[in-house]
């Protein structure tokens, strides 16, 4: 049956000499894989480069719910990074936010609220010129709540630590053990309070910031057992160092 989508590309492998496999997460269904085939030939392979993490398709496909991957009839750009994709450091940042993305969003059911929240985050990360050195701290602050393990408030400046565990900020370390210490925690408290707008107001060192994010990722694996190691962690952190 055929049907109309946006998606968001998540990743790509090569499948054939002439066909990739694509990870993407669709508005209507979720996630999906789709064999496109002729995408690394000379007639056509100018379009491989739509399917980079986070470019934004308009897609008619063929969804057949008992098959694990589908086909796409028909594509064309609804959204094209070309800013980030021109920029280094933004582009390093696209490919690791994509590589989070692919590793959590495991889900083949829609979640309309999670998709317009990750495409309205990229249409605002591509119009930034400058200060954008915590949008992927930020990001993943706002994507932890719509995946289930939104993060509580602080709302007592006497409770120091964040418990990672638990997702709540305590006054004394838990015996677990899985918690940041005070400095870490009072920046996740800023983070989980602020909007990309507001995020340049977060003063990190390249070390702090560092910090923050490996935190940030070690509170995603414990609430999300599954998530892959992130191969693009170290780049990211050297380039934001």
């Amino acid at each position: 049956m055929l049907e109309k989508s946006l998606g968001i590309i998540l990743h790509q492998i090569k499948y054939t000499d002439s066909g990739i496999v694509a990870q993407i997460y669709t508005r209507e269904f979720g996630r999906r894989s789709f064999m496109v085939k002729g995408m690394r030939n000379k007639k056509t392979g100018k379009h491989n480069v739509l399917f980079q993490p986070l470019f934004i398709l308009d897609m008619v496909l063929y969804n057949k719910e008992s098959q694990s991957m589908q086909m796409l009839k028909e594509f064309s750009v609804s959204f094209a990074p070309t800013d980030i994709y021109n920029d280094a450091k933004k582009c390093c940042m696209a490919i690791f936010l994509g590589e989070i993305l692919n590793s959590v969003l495991r889900e083949e059911s829609p979640h309309r609220e999670l998709f317009d929240y990750i495409e309205n985050s990229v249409k605002y990360f591509e119009t930034c010129k400058t200060d954008y050195t915590n949008f992927h701290i930020t990001f993943l602050s706002g994507l932890s709540t719509l995946l289930g393990f939104e993060p509580g408030q602080r709302t007592n400046e006497r409770h120091k630590y964040f418990d990672m565990l638990n997702g709540i900020f305590v006054p004394v370390p838990p015996l677990h053990g899985n918690f940041a210490d005070s400095e870490i925690s009072d920046i996740l408290s800023s983070f989980f309070n602020t909007s990309y707008e507001n995020m340049k107001n977060i003063p990190l060192t390249g070390k702090l910031r560092n910090e923050v994010l490996e935190t940030i990722i070690r509170y995603y694996s414990l609430h999300l057992p599954g998530l892959k190691q992130i191969n693009s962690l170290g780049v990211m952190k050297e380039i934001f160092s």
